[in-house]
């Protein structure tokens, strides 16, 4: 029997110390981070803005437009994917949709998020949060629209640094209460934090380590020894990927040749190999015979 995305999820994370769940922004880089052996990915609101829409993380993308990555990637890969929310697009009757759409099309978690609808990135200055109540409505209406019991709902609190420690745990514990099966704590600083976090809670607890932010680059190592389950690299790859197309431009522009860039380059015989590119080549062949 087939197990649901949800299921896939939950094995890998009961079977990792801790899981580390890697930012793929497109079905390509899911296609080689299952290659190599990544036992979850992540679809980033904050990657997709910038990568498919050349916008920034401030909640303008709609589910329709994390649907069209989201199908892409399931239709790549089988490796469970985890899914950036943001705040879940209006009303519990949007959160449910979100909910219902998000599993037809292959996702096995979401993260759903705790900022007012006009959000920001959870490492930027002046976010303003809704209600614990509010929150837990949409913890709530997440919950109930489960059609997989399995599917896994990460509530993310962006608390610590708006309200402090105190009310961040408050916080998760009622969305704990109301039915997550997972807490995000965003833009912690200490690993003592991510210790009381953990020992607060009776579900898993995950880490956002992403790079120019408040968090520091901790270990899977160091996080694993605080209580931590869950470990997201957001943009690490979307940031090489950008970073080595600028400088694929400048270069060109500048010398009117990639010559002394070929070296940096994944070669043809590469991208053929992930894709399983000759396989299809010789079952077009077949068919012409």
């Amino acid at each position: 029997m087939t197990r649901s995305p949800g299921k896939q999820f939950r094995t890998a994370l009961a079977e990792a110390h801790p899981l580390q769940i890697m930012g793929t922004p497109n079905a390509y880089c899911a296609i080689m981070a299952k290659q190599i052996g990544i036992k979850s990915i992540y679809l980033s609101g904050g990657a997709l803005a910038a990568m498919s829409y050349g916008l920034p993380d401030l909640g303008i993308t709609t589910l329709e437009d994390v649907l069209v990555d989201v199908r892409r990637i399931t239709d790549a890969v089988d490796t469970p994917l985890l899914v950036d929310i943001d705040t879940g697009w209006g009303s519990m009757f949007n959160i449910q949709r979100a909910i219902r759409q998000m599993t037809k099309y292959g996702a096995a978690a979401v993260h759903i998020e705790d900022q007012i609808f006009a959000k920001r990135c959870g490492h930027r200055p002046n976010k303003e949060l809704v209600s614990k109540e509010e929150m837990v409505d949409r913890v709530t209406a997440a919950v109930s629209a489960k059609t997989d019991p399995d599917f896994f709902i990460i509530a993310r609190t962006d608390a610590v640094a708006s309200e402090g420690m105190s009310a961040a745990i408050e916080r998760a514990q009622a969305y704990q209460d109301a039915g997550a099966d997972g807490i995000f704590a965003e833009a912690v600083t200490e690993l003592v934090d991510y210790q009381i976090f953990a020992q607060a809670l009776d579900i898993p607890v995950l880490a956002n380590i992403t790079e120019f932010g408040k968090t520091a680059l901790f270990t899977a190592e160091e996080l694993s020894e605080v209580g931590i389950k869950m470990m997201l690299y957001p943009l690490t790859a979307a940031r090489m990927m950008n970073q080595a197309a600028l400088k694929c431009y400048q270069t060109v522009k500048i010398k009117g040749t990639q010559a002394e860039l070929i070296h940096h380059m994944q070669t043809r015989e590469e991208l053929y190999t992930f894709l399983g590119y000759h396989a299809y080549e010789d079952a077009l062949d077949k068919l012409r015979k």
